[in-house]
């Protein structure tokens, strides 16, 4: 079968390579020079397998308003006359509440976890590196408040037999050493041993290139201007310079997925959520972490990866703006040096801004659409590079028509129909 796979971001090729493997002739078309230069390039880094969890919950509207409030805020609201996003966040307001949380959490580290599998045996398969490690996610708490709340998401990790530990301060420190120099400022954590890091954009770009080992096609430079259909098949993929056809056709765009999709009929609620990195070169070994720390306070995410830094965070509702702004530096500067002050220096630090594709309820939209030969693989906001093994791998056996190895009904755009 031939198959077009559009966008080159570690969804889409993980995509292509699944979808290669099963045995079909792939395309990726993408507006970029090279895979994973847009949401793959810098993000924070985290395989946030038993992290993963949806940003609506219980308690999140009087957070965020508080949030907003902070100097150092993790959210950001821009004022804009944009009906998407207040239909988002109506969407989005609708799934705080407790069944919906555990509900959306279940699924999505069921996904997660299948994830990590497969990631495992893509390395052993492929022998692929990308500055990983596997040493786990430390969620640091500042207040006592935010510690006697940690039952609300170990709950559903009990649920899906995924290991953790709450630790005391001291604990805090071994596992993560460089915390010894600012004890005072946190009074316990929750440690996930079975998350990682890595660097994305390596991963994306190294994983691109054995694809076009096995025959997938990257074509790199078109820009798409539409799909073409004909009853409830896709035709075609319009670009500038002429029509694209396939017998199958994967929408991996991300943020952009829903405006190629709306002329179709196809609403998508996925909105642009502009998330901010630094990446900082390491200064002093013993001053870094070893692993990830998330600062759970003002949200930001402090990752090692080879020799570098990556400091991520920040949820910024901007539309498509890709604007980097001062005070969101000034934020992950403020987290980093808090917690590791010697650790990386940041006067050196590139600063970055992408567009994570947010769906409502958190859960991305991996499956099929009203169109026999089209499916979705988008949304996943800020777990794109968590959950890009998993849904590939899911949407390839989709595509083929293989039964999934998880459940991914649930998963599908048919859900938001049902709701």
């Amino acid at each position: 079968m031939r198959v077009i796979v559009l966008g080159s971001g570690v969804v889409g090729v993980t995509s292509a390579w699944y979808l290669a493997r099963a045995g079909h002739e792939v395309t990726v078309l993408d507006r970029q020079p090279a895979a994973g230069m847009e949401t793959s390039f810098a993000n924070a880094g985290q395989l946030s397998y038993a992290y993963s969890a949806p940003w609506a919950g219980p308690g999140i509207p009087v957070k965020a308003l508080k949030w907003l409030m902070m100097r150092h805020r993790p959210l950001v609201l821009w004022p804009r006359a944009d009906r998407r996003l207040y239909s988002w966040l109506a969407m989005m307001l609708a799934n705080c509440t407790e069944a919906a949380y555990r509900l959306n959490k279940s699924r999505m580290v069921r996904l997660a976890e299948y994830s990590r599998d497969c990631l495992g045996d893509l390395r052993r398969e492929t022998g692929i590196a990308y500055d990983g490690r596997s040493m786990g996610t430390l969620q640091l708490f500042r207040t006592q408040k935010q510690l006697d709340h940690v039952g609300d998401d170990t709950a559903v990790l009990d649920t899906f037999k995924v290991p953790y530990e709450v630790l005391d301060p001291a604990a805090c420190i071994a596992a993560e050493p460089a915390l010894k120099h600012v004890q005072g400022k946190f009074v316990g954590g929750l440690r996930l041993p079975g998350d990682e890091t890595g660097d994305a954009h390596i991963f994306t770009q190294r994983l691109a290139g054995m694809a076009e080992a096995i025959g997938v096609k990257f074509r790199y430079g078109v820009t798409i201007r539409g799909l073409q259909s004909e009853g409830d098949r896709i035709t075609g993929v319009v670009t500038e310079t002429g029509v694209e056809t396939a017998d199958s056709y994967v929408v991996a765009l991300g943020s952009f997925t829903p405006e190629l999709l709306a002329p179709l009929g196809v609403r998508v609620p996925v909105y642009p959520v502009k998330g901010y990195s630094l990446t900082i070169p390491i200064r002093e070994e013993a001053g870094a972490p070893v692993s990830t720390v998330m600062d759970e306070t003002y949200k930001v995410a402090i990752t090692r990866l080879g020799d570098r830094i990556r400091v991520g965070g920040t949820a910024e509702l901007a539309g498509f703006s890709l604007k980097l702004r001062k005070p969101r530096r000034e934020t992950l500067e403020h987290s980093v040096t808090d917690l590791f002050p010697r650790g990386g220096d940041v006067a050196e630090a590139q600063f970055w801004t992408g567009l994570r594709p947010m769906t409502p309820d958190g859960t991305p939209v991996v499956g099929p659409t009203r169109f026999r030969n089209m499916h979705l693989n988008t949304g996943h906001g800020t777990l794109g590079w968590t959950m890009a093994c998993g849904s590939g791998r899911v949407l390839a056996d989709l595509v083929t028509g293989r039964k999934p190895e998880i459940d991914t009904a649930d998963l599908a755009l048919s859900r938001y129909a049902a709701a």
